[in-house]
């Protein structure tokens, strides 16, 4: 292991993994000039690799393990959402019990922008436009009168016999018709099967959603996962051809380790994308291949990934994440320059 590897990189051998130890902080090599912000500036940056409205794929590069675990936290725990906090059941002859039924409910991802809602502050006050939703889940099963005789899947006997998550009607609250279409409002997916009823069965229910984070409630976070791992780096320190080029395709995951023709009718391995390996050291089973494979993680290059619930696009979480940590790091400054004047 030269130098720069012990600074850069995680080795991983065939029985641990080496260099495990950080050494990036400033003084840890003599030769190296103390951390700078401009350094870090010019070091760092974010290169986007797969989005859609849900998920979003991205690198962190240059930037240390911890801002990178605080990234995924403040996601899963402190970004806000909107979610059912208050059910008033008037009626409910499902086999759900009342509370069962609440806490189903409550998991129902919501399209709305919780940024144009407050928090509300008293639990027990009365809703209002500016800090709650509310919605109405009414319905009834029946028997379906025009059944043929001889049917008998739910489906041909029954009329609304599964609930779900798109029979909840949004009932504006003030001017909330006003401000917000019917379609930036309401349960996220339609298709969320929420109970199953029989003839008599009824549900009469009053939902009100407010805005609240992770931490207080699971169902207040807006992703479905945050999360993040180093870059693999796979270099072959020999050429691998034939058989033996096969073999080592299979220890890898799909994509990383592609075959060529090397010119004499021989297939030769080469390293298409380490990116997607899930670092598994498969290769190190085999004697004749372990000397032939160099795999490492790159220390600052973080993979990291979001999935939204739906209500904000993983970008747009993204953001607001910065801004809580960012607030964060301010009331800290703020705290150190109290102390420092009181002293």
């Amino acid at each position: 292991m030269n130098f720069e590897e012990s600074k850069s990189r995680y080795i991983l051998n065939e029985y641990g993994v080496a260099n495990v130890n950080a050494t990036d902080y400033p003084g840890g090599f003599s030769c190296e000039e103390p951390w700078s912000q401009s350094k870090f500036e010019k070091n760092f940056r974010i290169e986007i690799v797969r989005y859609n409205k849900t998920e979003m794929e991205f690198d962190l590069i240059g930037i240390h393990a911890a801002i990178a675990n605080a990234f995924r936290r403040v996601l899963l725990s402190e970004v806000p959402s909107m979610a059912i906090e208050k059910v008033k059941i008037f009626n409910n002859t499902s086999l759900i019990q009342d509370e069962v039924l609440a806490h189903r409910l409550g998991l129902i991802p919501l399209r709305a922008d919780p940024r144009l809602f407050e928090y509300k502050a008293d639990p027990i006050a009365e809703p209002t436009e500016q800090d709650t939703l509310e919605f109405e889940l009414k319905i009834k099963c029946k028997w379906n009168s025009s059944a043929h005789k001889d049917a008998t899947h739910p489906d041909d006997l029954y009329r609304n016999h599964n609930v779900y998550s798109k029979h909840i009607k949004w009932i504006p609250i003030g001017g909330q018709a006003d401000i917000y279409k019917p379609d930036q409002v309401g349960p996220v997916f339609e298709d969320i099967l929420i109970s199953k009823m029989r003839p008599g069965h009824e549900m009469d229910l009053r939902l009100l959603a407010v805005k609240g984070i992770g931490k207080d409630h699971a169902k207040f976070s807006p992703v479905a996962t945050a999360s993040y791992r180093l870059l693999p780096e796979i270099t072959l320190s020999r050429e691998v051809e034939g058989e033996m080029a096969e073999r080592l395709q299979k220890c890898f995951s799909p994509g990383v380790i592609e075959l060529e023709d090397n010119g004499h009718g021989r297939k030769r391995a080469k390293v298409k994308d380490a990116r997607y390996d899930s670092c598994s050291r498969n290769v190190y089973r085999y004697d004749d291949l372990k000397d032939a494979v160099k795999m490492a993680r790159v220390k600052d290059h973080y993979i990291f990934t979001i999935e939204s619930v739906g209500a904000l696009p993983p970008d747009v979480l993204f953001i607001e994440a910065l801004k809580v940590l960012k607030k964060k790091c301010s009331y800290f400054l703020d705290e150190l320059n109290e102390n420092s004047n009181l002293q």
